[in-house]
Order: C-alpha cells, then structure tokens, then sequence
C-alpha cells in the first residue's frame, strides 16, 4: 500500500517535471524563432528605406564543386604535404613463436 503510494508520487513528479522541461524548450525554440523574426525584419525594413531589394536568406552551395572535391580521381588535385623529419627508423625484428608451457599438476 505505501509502496503503491511513493510510486504513484514520484511518477507525478517525474511527469511533472518532464512537462516543465518541455515548455522551457519549447518557450526558448519559440523565442529564437521570434528573434530570427525580429531580426529579418529589421533586414527587410532597412533595405525597404534604403531603396534597395528585400530578398530571402539563403545558402549558396556550389554542389559542382562538393562533388569535385569528393569524386576526383587519385593523384588529382593537392597532394598531402608531409615532413621527412617525422620518419622514425625501426628495426626488423624476428618474430619468435612462444609455445605454451603447461603447469605441472599439485
């Protein structure tokens, strides 16, 4: 009875406090929101004073040039620039197979 009682408090409070988390995130995703708004229409007010266009924000992405970079063929384009200072010798050693020693029983 009292361990039916706890569970059901501390499942309120877990709710509880998961729907607070969730409006804190939601009041701060509408407030940068509101902010970008504030801020575009700032842009566009002073480029309607000014006489100029109001134009969108976008991203300019030259795909011709991602592809390039990534579906060149092999020995195109700048080679990795390397320093022979970091070379480090090493010698060849021979490798010895271990056999396992097995333990005389007690």
């Amino acid at each position: 009875m009292l361990n039916q009682m706890v569970r059901t408090v501390f499942g309120l409070i877990f709710r509880v406090v998961f729907l607070l988390a969730g409006l804190v995130f939601l009041a701060s995703m509408l407030t940068v929101a509101l902010l970008v708004l504030a801020v575009w229409l700032l842009r566009a007010l002073w480029a309607r004073l000014t006489g100029q266009p109001v134009g969108p924000w976008t991203f300019q992405i030259n795909r011709q040039a991602v592809w390039n970079r990534f579906y060149r063929a092999p020995g195109q384009g700048h080679s990795p620039q390397r320093n022979d200072a970091d070379v480090i010798d090493a010698e060849i050693k021979e490798v010895i197979e271990i056999k396992e020693i097995k333990q005389p029983e007690r």
